[in-house]
């Protein structure tokens, strides 16, 4: 009966219209939007790499090897398996085009690339013509970014290493770019077989072999694998198939997908605070309709049912147009997003991310609105015409409390669940939590702080009644400070991360890293090598190392991965070196260094910090496959080595008899003048064309134009998060014209002036935003803190260009919202006003 009932008068009431509820809608159906609009993006790029697969891996499946070509069992293994297989080997080499020189990442391939897909070129033709030259020189391709930067045209002459090719086009497309990764320079491609007298591929030096292959249908992948990985993974071979075709890049966008919709579990909070106003603006209106149905007889349950069931049709409108924007903006903007990936993406309806996205609306609509209308139990019929909301009790009984905990519960464990990263997501919500416990605490300060002020404003009336509105209990201090300073403050902390990584990239680490880093210098050119840099006056530093890459296969004769719990260090291979004294600058933390000119039972030197993360202990032993040989020694010594510098650094550090004798190659850093590194690189290659120099600052260019995508999609969900502070905010200021209007009327009948008011609302609307941005701006420096110093273990320094934005921008949001909701109070007349208020 009482349901019933409650749901008559719900109908009843939303007969009236959406009138109060339309910042509710908004606030609800942004967060709702951008969390789905986030999961969409995400499902349609996963789809279209798992579509895909095997056009992105080149095959169905792929063996990699590490400075060498298969052995005749792999060989004799994967020609079993397949029904056709494909040679490719991938590098990095200069060109050379006169005296200018360029990084290229060179795939070097046989007659049967690419099996799956089609290389695009620019004039177009098939591959195998561009690449067989013009019957004099043999032929290359690359990319236009490359050739634009040589000066290069179909018909010019590039040299690679001690081989001259004809560029016969430009590489505008190929299949498989995302088995690739991340790389250093443009790519080109040319086949194996003219690189014979090329210097390029001599044993030691730094190249991957991937063998590609079409397997026959209905092979099953997994059972594959595992034979593959039971027969050669002690070998050193890498295997994947078209299931994981993308890589790391398929873990990449999983990752940055769960952080976004973190972010956008921000915006949702901030959006609460705005559902949580509008309830409660909107049940402070209905006080007088509470207290007529309590006078009739109505139990204080069914007046609860009653707003109840109208606040959750309103949740359910609101997550519906949600889902609607979120779902089909990247859906209607397909051909624009594809078109600005460099990845396979195939966007259509995805139910997953939608139900994720709703799931998430409706439990912020609970935790926020269950606060509001448990205080409807507060109306009593004697409060018939006062205002109820004004005073009672500030929390609800135990019960509410108790199911607003649970819902809190619930969502933060969806969410861990959704994003498959608990440590992540509860960071986050304690960043939303403290920052809204920072923000409510402030918001108190700054009406005591404006409460005390006033006696200070004597002869300024204006200031005086902006002060005095900002102090006044039940005012929209609160409101403003939270819906304001929550989005701004998610925009400061990364504006911190990110000015913080860009100064780490671009500022900080190029007065500290070498100018080049060489690699491929064969043990017979290292003296020469260093004779030549010794002679120039210009190079302050050369470090110098022998450099071998190498599997961790086993630890203390169990399994690496499942030891190490699949840390980095013995995921896939890892430069290694040896060496018979300790090298300058390294610091031995515990442990000792084998003695000069030790030759017995390897030893290993392993960082510090990383043996911490993995567990390792002095005496622990490591069996490294290298080159197919398997190597293994005891650890002796653990050392602090320093990645931030550029400079050198290896994990692993043997003695010199273990790995002398093995086929190897050095690398090299150089530190130098800016001005001279034109000329030193000049002198190098002229003098070993095989050697391959890595520019720091071009490096350091790529990976910051690689973070500027990262930060560039976080910013944008942090806008999001502001947009709907704004809404919020807006929303505060509408609730709050008709006490404006009335502040108005009596003012100017006590004289005052239309510039005397419009100045103490500005004032007012701008001090609350500089309030609410200084706030957001401690919180979001905080927070960039702890990001900084926790997550990426970095350095920290504050980044006041961004912080000032933030301030100004506070102010004029705030600004902007007040004065847009200051005219009418102004240009109403006080006699009608005051006399409606009789």
């Amino acid at each position: 009966m009482s349901l019933r009932l409650a749901a008559t008068f719900a109908r009843r009431e939303l007969r009236g219209g959406l009138r109060g509820f339309r910042v509710f809608l908004a606030c609800l159906a942004l967060g709702v939007a951008a969390i789905a609009a986030v999961g969409t993006v995400r499902s349609g790029i996963e789809a279209g790499l798992a579509e895909q697969g095997s056009a992105l891996l080149g095959g169905d499946a792929q063996a990699t090897l590490t400075y060498r070509f298969a052995a005749e069992p792999e060989l004799a293994f994967m020609r079993e398996v397949s029904t056709t297989l494909s040679e490719t080997v991938d590098f990095r080499s200069m060109i050379t085009v006169g005296d200018d020189r360029a990084l290229t990442q060179v795939r070097a391939v046989d007659d049967a690339y690419p099996l799956v897909g089609n290389v695009t070129l620019d004039p177009p033709m098939p591959l195998p013509d561009a690449l067989a030259g013009n019957g004099t020189l043999p032929g290359g391709v690359m990319e236009r970014v490359l050739a634009d930067r040589l000066g290069l045209t179909p018909g010019d002459t590039f040299r690679m290493g001690t081989q001259d090719f004809v560029m016969s086009a430009v590489l505008a497309s190929y299949p498989d770019n995302g088995a690739g990764g991340f790389s250093l320079g443009p790519r080109s491609i040319v086949l194996t077989k003219d690189l014979a007298n090329a210097g390029l591929l001599s044993e030691g030096t730094l190249f991957d072999t991937d063998y590609r292959m079409l397997l026959p249908a209905g092979t099953n992948l997994q059972a594959l694998e595992d034979r593959a990985d039971s027969q050669f993974r002690d070998t050193g071979m890498r295997w994947r198939d078209s299931r994981e075709g993308a890589g790391g890049t398929a873990r990449f966008v999983e990752r940055i997908g769960a952080f976004l919709i973190l972010v956008g579990l921000s915006g949702l909070a901030v959006g609460g605070v705005g559902v949580s106003a509008a309830v409660r603006a909107y049940l402070g209106n209905k006080t007088g309709t509470i207290a007529i149905l309590k006078t009739l007889g109505a139990t204080r349950g069914t007046i609860f049912t009653t707003y109840a069931l109208q606040i959750g049709v309103l949740t359910l409108l609101g997550v519906a147009i949600g889902l609607i924007l979120g779902g089909g903006i990247p859906v209607l903007l397909a051909p624009v997003i594809e078109a600005q990936l460099p990845i396979p993406a195939d966007f259509g309806f995805a139910p997953a991310p939608l139900i994720e996205a709703a799931i998430y609306g409706i439990l912020a609509a609970a935790i926020f609105t269950l606060w509001p209308l448990a205080r409807t139990e507060q109306i009593r019929a004697a409060t018939l015409f006062r205002d109820a909301f004004a005073g009672g009790t500030a929390l609800p009984r135990w019960p509410y409390l108790a199911i607003t905990a649970a819902l809190i519960a619930l969502l933060l464990g969806l969410a861990i669940w959704f994003s498959g990263t608990a440590w992540l997501t509860l960071w986050t919500a304690g960043g939303i939590a403290g920052a809204l416990l920072i923000l409510v605490l402030a918001a108190a300060l700054i009406r005591w702080i404006a409460r005390i002020s006033r006696r200070a404003a004597r002869g300024r009336p204006a200031l005086r009644l902006a002060l005095a509105s900002i102090g006044a209990r039940g005012g929209e201090s609160t409101s403003v400070v939270l819906s304001l300073g929550l989005g701004l403050a998610v925009l400061a902390a990364i504006g911190q991360i990110d000015g913080n990584l860009r100064r780490a990239f671009t500022a900080e680490l190029p007065e500290r890293a070498p100018s080049y880093f060489f690699v491929d210098i064969q043990p017979d050119q290292i003296d020469g090598y260093r004779q030549i840099l010794a002679d120039n006056p210009a190079v302050t530093r050369v470090d110098t190392a022998p450099m071998l890459r190498g599997i961790i296969t086993r630890i203390n004769d169990e399994d690496a991965e499942k030891v190490a719990g699949g840390h980095w260090v013995v995921r896939g291979d890892r430069g290694i070196t040896y060496a018979n004294a300790l090298p300058e600058g390294s610091t031995i933390s515990a442990g000792e260094w084998w003695p000069e000119g030790y030759s017995d039972a390897p030893q290993i030197s392993f960082a510090a910090e990383e043996a911490a993360e993995i567990g390792l202990s002095l005496g622990d032993t490591l069996t490294v496959n290298v080159l197919g040989r398997d190597i293994t020694g005891t650890i002796t010594s653990f050392r602090e080595v320093n990645w931030d510098s550029a400079g050198l650094g290896f994990v692993l550090t043997f003695n010199s008899a273990a790995l002398a004798g093995a086929p190897h190659s050095w690398i090299s850093t150089v530190y130098a003048t800016p001005e001279s590194e034109a000329q030193i690189l000049r002198d190098l290659a002229t003098a070993y064309p095989n050697i391959t120099a890595i520019r720091i600052r071009d490096a350091i260019d790529r990976v910051a134009t690689l973070i500027e995508g990262v930060t560039a999609a976080t910013r944008y969900g942090a806008l999001a998060t502001l947009v709907t502070g704004f809404l919020v905010l807006i929303g505060a200021a509408a609730a709050g014209e008709r006490a404006r209007t009335f502040e108005a009327a009596v003012l100017k009948t006590l004289g005052a002036t239309r510039g005397m008011i419009i100045t103490s609302f500005a004032l007012r609307a701008a001090l609350l935003g500089f309030a609410a941005g200084a706030v957001a701006l401690a919180a979001g420096i905080l927070g960039g803190w702890a990001v900084q110093t926790f997550i990426m273990e970095g350095d920290y320094q504050i980044i006041w260009a961004n912080a000032l934005w933030i301030i100004g921008g506070g102010v004029l949001v705030s600004l902007l919202a007040g004065l847009a909701f200051a005219i009418r109070p102004l240009q109403a007349a006080p006699a009608q006003v005051l006399r409606s208020r009789d």
